[in-house]
């Protein structure tokens, strides 16, 4: 089974997790110090073999896992926080089980996404989650400008030492005035939860920001046929056919996407040269 554990606060940790972490016989977790922690911090004695499983090894603890469970051992999977296989560990173990039908069950709990959907006062009814950000400037910037036209609410995390360059690449690409929320340390003691725009953010995040970071940007809304908001949507060319992709073909999918006139857009690039 895998199972959620607290973002920070202990007291969010389920009866259910209590009672899986005193009982299973097999404990995978992400770091061994972390949830031996999190154990005494609830009272709750470990009984079974306690297994590393973090990415770089996640991998090589796939057979023994497996045998386990095979065995009809109770193999609890759990990461440092929040729900295995988003962003973390979790995902092999229960795809492997699935392809021999082994049982799989989830003990549901905290979410750090959820948590920063429903904390960012931006409209959240259809969301998408990004995971990390790609690290190198380049590939950021193209990861940024698919998301120009996306509707949805944009979950992702970042690392705090990332963040600002993050925020100004957002601001470059996507626009200053799109809003967004920044959610660190989340359910812990110094929880905070900047809102604002993504040239407010990026403004704030320049000094510095520490702890486990959570952001959540907010839909592209439909952008009308003024001048104004098709000179918006020329960097999401740009980047397109700087990735090698036709200018008539980039020009037409962007506009398409934010649904403004085709000729309108493409003069606008032009113009921009």
């Amino acid at each position: 089974m895998v199972a959620a554990t607290p973002l920070g606060n202990v007291g969010d940790a389920s009866t259910r997790l209590r009672d899986a972490l005193a009982t299973a016989e097999v404990i995978a977790a992400e770091d061994t110090r972390r949830l031996r922690s999190l154990a005494s911090a609830l009272g709750v004695t470990l009984v079974g073999k306690l297994v590393s499983c973090y990415d770089a090894v996640e991998a090589a603890r796939l057979p023994g896992l497996l045998k386990a469970v095979r065995t009809g051992a109770t193999v609890l999977l759990v990461t440092d926080a929040g729900m295995p296989s988003v962003s973390d560990p979790g995902y092999r173990l229960v795809a492997a089980c699935v392809e021999e039908d082994l049982p799989v069950s989830c003990l549901p709990g905290p979410s750090a996404v959820t948590t920063a959907l429903t904390l960012s006062g931006l409209p959240c009814d259809r969301f998408c989650f990004e995971g990390f950000p790609p690290r190198k400037p380049g590939d950021r910037r193209k990861w940024l400008a698919a998301l120009a036209s996306e509707p949805r609410a944009c979950v992702f995390f970042e690392s705090p030492h990332r963040l600002a360059a993050t925020l100004v690449a957002a601001v470059e690409v996507l626009g200053g005035q799109r809003r967004a929320a920044v959610c660190r340390q989340l359910t812990k003691a110094d929880e905070q939860v900047r809102r604002g725009t993504l040239a407010e953010l990026a403004d704030w995040a320049a000094a510095g920001v520490g702890g486990e970071v959570t952001v959540v940007l907010a839909g592209a809304q439909p952008p009308s046929a003024e001048a104004g908001d098709i000179t918006d949507l020329v960097p999401a060319v740009q980047l397109r056919v700087a990735g090698g992709q036709r200018l008539k073909d980039a020009v037409s999918e962007v506009a398409e996407a934010a649904a403004v006139g085709k000729k309108a857009l493409y003069d606008a690039v032009l113009a921009a040269r």
